[in-house]
């Protein structure tokens, strides 16, 4: 049985950053599984899953920390669980004037009807002929069978008149 951590980077970003990653945590034994990067005003942010022998868990940690003298905030975290299996995936897409407190709504709203945000991305835009900021977002949700997708389309609708909701179940 392999061990696996959750790694979270932060820094100033650069090139070859990634290449330093990746060759610390391969020497360590460690094996990159899956990851989600971005660059945001500057700064390199990264979460990955990464697993290795148990025996090999803390020689990995060891060689995250000292990415910490490459100026880099590294945290790890053993990995959970997956999802029950009584639950589905629904993919969200939200567009819409932006305005403070859009995302905080939307989330209030997820989380009073149970549903899981399994990713979550989102980007302001200028609107196409008004040049307004144009909040896009998208998400992939984790629901339970129970969970009814028109009445949480609903409740998302009802933030606002400007917004326009996708919400769509898939098989997993």
């Amino acid at each position: 049985m392999r061990g696996s951590l959750v790694v979270t980077i932060v820094g100033p970003d650069r090139t070859g950053l990634v290449e330093t990653l990746a060759h610390e945590i391969s020497a360590a034994g460690g094996n990159w599984e899956a990851s989600r990067m971005v660059r945001l005003a500057g700064q390199f942010a990264g979460v990955l899953l990464v697993t290795t022998p148990p025996d090999g868990l803390d020689a990995l940690h060891r060689a995250l920390a000292a990415l910490t003298s490459a100026g880099l905030t590294v945290t790890t975290h053993a990995a959970g669980d997956a999802p029950p299996p009584a639950t589905r995936v629904a993919h969200l897409d939200i567009t819409g004037a932006d305005r403070v407190g859009l995302v905080r709504d939307v989330a209030r709203v997820l989380a009073a009807r149970g549903v899981n945000v399994e990713e979550f991305e989102s980007d302001v835009h200028s609107a196409p002929m008004s040049g307004e900021p144009l909040f896009l977002g998208r998400a992939l949700l984790r629901v339970t069978a129970e969970q009814s997708l028109p009445a949480l389309r609903a409740d998302l609708e009802a933030l606002g008149s400007d917004l326009m909701i996708d919400l769509l179940a898939s098989d997993d």
